[in-house]
């Protein structure tokens, strides 16, 4: 079984206007972005090339996200990682955002290999 590329436990989901749990999981792995309850049922899953993922301009947090999986817009406020407990909040939201662009910038390689 492969290794997952980012995970983060104790994970805010919402989907405004209503929390859909407040310690929940994020996941990638194999190529796929996943949000899990914290009873591990699938919330959402999407390719992780086709998710987009930023930090909200009006949050004012630098622990929440937005992330849109499948056309649909979830906020994402980080709990402290279990797996790793002296990483601030903040450090898991940055990981998470760069574990989605490396995904993107591999796309763009893969199409420019295509090309030629």
């Amino acid at each position: 079984m492969a290794e997952a590329d980012f995970s983060a436990t104790g994970v805010r989901i919402e989907q405004w206007p209503r929390s859909l749990t407040r310690a929940g999981e994020v996941l990638i792995k194999d190529g796929r972005l996943d949000l899990l309850t914290s009873y591990g049922r699938v919330i959402d899953s999407a390719p992780v090339r086709t998710v987009r993922a930023s930090r909200p301009w009006f949050a004012g947090r630098e622990d929440a996200m937005v992330a849109t999986l499948n056309g649909t817009r979830y906020r994402l406020t980080m709990g402290r990682d279990g797996r790793e407990p002296d990483r601030a909040p903040t450090a898991v939201a940055g990981r998470l955002l760069d574990a989605v662009r490396r995904a993107h910038d591999g796309e763009g390689d893969e199409d420019r290999h295509r090309r030629r």
